[in-house]
């Protein structure tokens, strides 16, 4: 189902990833709050509300990109949250293999770069104007290492360059009025997080969107966690 421009009467928030995990979450509240989601995955999310409107994408393939946005041609975007990511590897130095790392960095830094690029023209007609990169603490040059020692380099390498292409984004996007930010979601309790995540998925969503909808030309550039703290580049 596409939306189509005169469908729109409250905030529209397009997250990628939400099929499951903290994407189908941040979709699932949004939508409780009285948004209209645009839930984007590479499966089709069953969410039933009324107000979630399921595309496909899948930001490693440019032209599942590019689709998107010719489907999504005159729809005010107010808020775009680039969450779709994957792990990788997780071995350490001595199982890290080219193909591997190379798909982690297409899906969690070149996706969000290319989505947003797409759907610029978007975020332009929106009210919010605002962009959220999930990155990571372990993508934290001066904290990712303080007390994890996880052998997931591509991971790592993937969220400290998203963490450059927010800051770099955010000061291009200053003239559009757009906000972009980097936040940390915490160690979430979903696939990815594991057996030993601390953080309840619901806890995590509901802070990611409190700093989201805050979100000024005067945080643009930050990166900070789901309750708050400001987290070291």
């Amino acid at each position: 189902m596409v939306v189509e421009p005169n469908q729109i009467a409250h905030p529209t928030v397009l997250i990628t990833g939400a099929s499951r995990g903290l994407g189908r979450e941040m979709a699932q509240q949004y939508a409780a709050t009285g948004w209209r989601v645009i839930a984007c995955g590479r499966a089709s999310a069953a969410l039933v509300e009324d107000s979630i409107v399921p595309e496909m994408l899948d930001v490693a393939d440019p032209a599942s990109i590019i689709d998107l946005a010719r489907r999504l041609a005159g729809v005010p975007i107010d808020v775009l949250i680039n969450n779709a990511g994957i792990r990788g590897d997780t071995g350490g130095l001595q199982t890290l293999g080219p193909d591997d790392f190379l798909e982690v960095m297409r899906i969690n830094t070149l996706g969000p770069l290319l989505v947003t690029r797409a759907l610029l023209p978007n975020l332009v007609t929106g009210t919010r104007k605002t962009v959220a990169n999930i990155s990571s603490r372990a993508g934290s040059i001066t904290e990712g290492t303080l007390d994890d020692d996880d052998g997931d380099y591509a991971y790592r390498c993937s969220k400290a360059a998203l963490n450059m292409a927010t800051v770099k984004l955010a000061h291009d996007l200053r003239a559009n009025g757009i906000a972009v930010l980097s936040l940390h979601p915490g160690w979430v309790k979903t696939d990815m997080g594991g057996d030993g995540a601390v953080v309840p998925v619901a806890d995590s969503a509901a802070g990611l969107r409190r700093i989201i909808d805050r979100a000024t030309l005067a945080e643009s550039g930050g990166f900070r966690t789901f309750d708050g703290q400001a987290v070291s580049w």
